[in-house]
């Protein structure tokens, strides 16, 4: 008897413990604050101004211009990008400092007189720079919220480019293979196209200099200064059409973030030009019915009515979506839950909807991917999410020696000619035509969520079209399927996006029967287009106020809190 109850007794334990679930992976958690970026260079010196007393917002200061240093890649000084912020009482606001169509810009500026688009005239070179708005964004940021000297935030910075960052082995890749079109844009051979290797050191004295003109003269240096000057006058040598004018003239917009509830969460995101907050709206909510956690992560119906979602919210998204400034975005109704339950009510699990059943237009979104995000929670409870931009890796590819930086070749995310794609496979609609001063639209998603009042997460990607994507599975993967958000942020993801008419995967990370199955139901799979999808910066809030930091492995990426 004293044997059989000892054997039922080990034989529970055992079903125990094979029960347990498997040990969660946490990222780097910190007690107060963290900074999470594509950069450790950036991180740390975001960290450092947290440290010395000041909040999210001199730290976005920090964060932003050292991505400009250490990560020219997408960091920029040329380009621009879309704040989401929540403040400790639960305030909420969004920052636009996307750049701008210049004054001189017409609708039809790169077609040749045929009507056909010029190759290349809106992706390389001086024609494809719009008006930066970077600079003026972090001033704007700085100005409302930021308590610290610009001296004090600035410096780390410019020291940061006179001692030099180090090229890691993917930074090598991208400087390799941009080589070529450094080499055809600018006339001179410029500092990034010597054949840099791993572990390199580069030293950056002009952007060092650039950075103290502004720190000492402030924003109006950039748009109004010498740096404007100087920065005009290189662009028109180059054969393009930005003046002094259009940098003095630029301005920032304010803007109301899309805020919608999920459960018993609250997502705040980017409105427009951004087309992310209501395309995640769109997605989340017409899934919200459904019960993802029962169906399990990356699943096949969890797979299928994701990707049914995502396929009626893009569909929706280039047609309606534009600069609000100049074009009528009907945003409440595209987030309405009576719309939304409509473009869902021919949804089947037993077979894919064919994208040529859903309406609107022929809109091929294959947007770049080559963006940067960061997030911020600084130690008095405030978060940023922030998404910046040079467009293309590089941006335009032309680079200004004398101001040591990029310049964006945001022009092409306007529609070149409606119905005929951009480089990236962007066929456009008249909301989001060319025009002076337009903002051009955009995916960039940062995102900010709330759980019963709370701050629970920022976080965001770069990735083009499949920021979206890459955003809400991160938000889901912690919400629905009890993720760690460094689990969160490593987990495979997937995306469809309307046309091409295709679930992209991340190769080998998929179950093969999973994709045969999908097959069968009429879905079609590409594992070779997107080798990676979205490189995800996330912070999430604990239960005991903790801060975890979720850096993706796909980039460089580094958390950084205290």
């Amino acid at each position: 008897m004293k044997l059989k109850n000892i054997l039922i007794t080990f034989t529970i334990v055992l079903i125990c413990f094979n029960c347990k679930k498997k040990e969660q992976v946490r990222g780097l958690v910190a007690n107060k604050a963290m900074v999470v970026s594509a950069r450790t260079e950036a991180s740390n010196i975001g960290k450092q101004i947290l440290e010395q007393g000041g909040n999210a917002f001199d730290a976005m200061m920090a964060t932003d211009l050292a991505l400009a240093v250490a990560y020219p890649y997408a960091g920029n000084l040329g380009g621009g990008g879309f704040m989401v912020y929540r403040l400790n009482d639960g305030s909420i606001g969004a920052l636009d400092y996307r750049e701008k169509a210049p004054l001189a810009a017409t609708k039809d500026m790169y077609l040749d007189s045929l009507g056909n688009v010029i190759p290349n005239l809106s992706t390389r070179g001086a024609m494809a720079v719009g008006v930066p708005g970077t600079v003026a964004g972090v001033f704007e940021a700085h100005r409302k919220f930021g308590t610290l000297p610009i001296a004090t935030i600035i410096q780390p910075v410019i020291d940061l480019a006179n001692k030099g960052f180090i090229v890691t082995k993917k930074q090598e890749a991208r400087l390799t293979e941009k080589r070529k079109d450094f080499l055809k844009t600018n006339k001179d051979t410029i500092l990034f196209a010597k054949h840099w290797k791993e572990n390199d050191k580069i030293i950056q004295e002009n952007i060092a200099k650039t950075l103290v003109s502004i720190m000492v003269n402030g924003r109006d240096e950039f748009y109004k200064g010498e740096t404007a000057k100087i920065l005009a006058q290189f662009i028109q040598d180059n054969g393009g059409v930005i003046t002094k004018e259009d940098l003095s003239n630029y301005k920032v917009k304010w803007r109301t973030p899309i805020t919608f509830n999920y459960g018993d969460l609250r997502i705040i995101s980017m409105s427009p030009p951004s087309s992310g907050g209501i395309a995640i709206a769109q997605i989340l909510k017409s899934v919200e019915e459904y019960d993802l956690d029962e169906f399990g992560h990356n699943s096949i119906k969890t797979i299928q009515v994701l990707t049914e979602a995502e396929r009626r919210a893009y569909a929706d998204r280039s047609y309606y979506l534009g600069d609000p400034d100049f074009v009528n975005v009907p945003q409440d109704k595209l987030i309405s839950d009576a719309y939304l339950e409509d473009r869902m009510s021919d949804f089947s699990f037993e077979k894919a909807t064919p994208s040529t059943e859903i309406t609107h237009g022929t809109i091929d979104i294959i947007e770049s991917d080559e963006t940067t995000h960061y997030s911020i929670i600084d130690q008095f409870g405030n978060a940023i999410s922030v998404t910046t931009t040079l467009n293309s890796g590089f941006g335009s590819k032309l680079y200004c020696e004398e101001l040591g930086f990029f310049l964006n070749n945001e022009m092409d995310d306007f529609s070149s000619k409606p119905g005929v794609p951009n480089v990236y496979g962007l066929i456009g609609a008249k909301a989001n035509a060319i025009l002076p001063e337009k903002r051009m639209l955009s995916s960039m998603t940062p995102t900010i969520v709330e759980k019963d009042g709370k701050l629970l997460m920022s976080l965001g990607t770069p990735g083009g079209s499949t920021i979206i994507t890459s955003v809400l599975q991160t938000i889901l993967n912690v919400h629905e399927f009890d993720m760690t958000m460094k689990e969160a942020v490593e987990a495979p993801r997937f995306h469809h996006q309307w046309l091409p008419d295709e679930i992209r995967m991340e190769p080998n990370r998929f179950d093969k029967e999973t994709i045969s199955i999908l097959k069968k139901k009429g879905y079609t799979i590409n594992e070779e287009r997107s080798p990676v999808i979205g490189i995800v910066d996330g912070i999430l809030v604990l239960a005991d106020g903790k801060l975890e930091g979720g850096a993706d492995s796909r980039g460089d990426d580094a958390a950084s809190g205290f």
